[in-house]
C-alpha cells in the first residue's frame, strides 16, 4: 500500500487519470458520431425506446459520491469489459447482416471498439498502481447472445451504444475525482517539497 502513497504514485496516477479522461472524451464523441451513423443507417428513429441491454451495468449510480477510487476503477473495469463483448457481438452480427455492403458502419464499430479495449487496459493499469490487480474476466463474458430477431437487435445496438456513451462520461467523472489528492494520500506536497 506504501507505493500507492508516495509522491511518485501520485503523480503518475494523476498523469494516468488525465490520459483516460481525454481517451473517455475522444471515446464518447466517437460513439456519438457512430450512434448517429447506426440509427441512419439501420433506419430507427433516434428517440426510439430501449429498455436495458442485458449484461450492460448502467451508468447511473446511487450513492456515487460514496464510493471509494476502487470501486469507481472497478465498476468501470466490469462494463468495459461487457461492452468489449457486446460491440464484438454487434460488429460479428453487422457483417452477417450486412456482409460488406456496409464498410463504413463496421469500421466505426471496429474504431470504437479498439477504443473501449484500450481503456479496458488503462483502466487495469491503474489498478495496478492502486496496489490492486485487475480482477480475472474468467466468467466475466456477456451472457450468450439471445435469439433475436433482426429489429430486435438493431435495437439492442442502439440501447448498448447509448449506454457506452453515458459509461464514457461516468469514467471521466469517475477518473476526475480519482486524481483529487486524497488528505493523507502523499500527493500532496510535504513541507520540504513546498516552495
Amino acid at each position: 500500500m506504501a507505493a500507492a502513497d508516495s509522491p511518485s504514485a501520485a503523480l503518475r496516477r494523476r498523469d494516468l487519470c488525465s490520459r483516460g479522461i481525454r481517451l473517455a472524451g475522444k471515446m464518447r464523441s466517437d460513439v456519438v458520431d457512430l450512434l448517429d451513423a447506426y440509427v441512419e443507417r439501420q433506419g430507427l428513429d433516434a428517440s426510439a425506446s430501449v429498455a436495458a441491454v442485458e449484461g450492460v451495468p448502467a451508468a447511473a449510480v446511487e450513492r456515487w459520491d460514496e464510493q471509494t477510487g476502487t470501486q469507481r476503477l472497478l465498476e468501470n473495469l466490469a462494463a468495459y469489459r461487457a461492452f468489449r463483448a457486446l460491440l464484438a457481438q454487434m460488429l460479428e452480427e453487422q457483417r452477417e447482416q450486412l456482409g460488406e455492403a456496409d464498410t463504413a458502419l463496421g469500421r466505426a464499430l471496429a474504431a470504437v471498439l479498439l477504443q473501449v479495449s484500450a481503456f479496458a487496459y488503462h483502466l487495469e493499469e491503474l489498478l495496478r498502481l492502486e496496489s490492486r490487480g485487475p480482477p480475472s474476466e474468467e466468467g466475466a463474458g456477456p451472457p450468450p447472445a439471445p435469439h433475436l430477431g433482426l429489429f430486435e437487435r438493431k435495437l439492442r445496438g442502439l440501447g448498448v451504444l447509448r449506454e457506452l456513451a453515458q459509461w464514457a462520461v461516468r469514467s471521466a467523472r469517475d477518473l476526475r475525482q480519482l486524481a483529487k489528492p486524497t488528505p493523507g494520500s502523499g500527493s500532496a506536497p510535504s513541507p520540504a517539497e513546498s516552495p
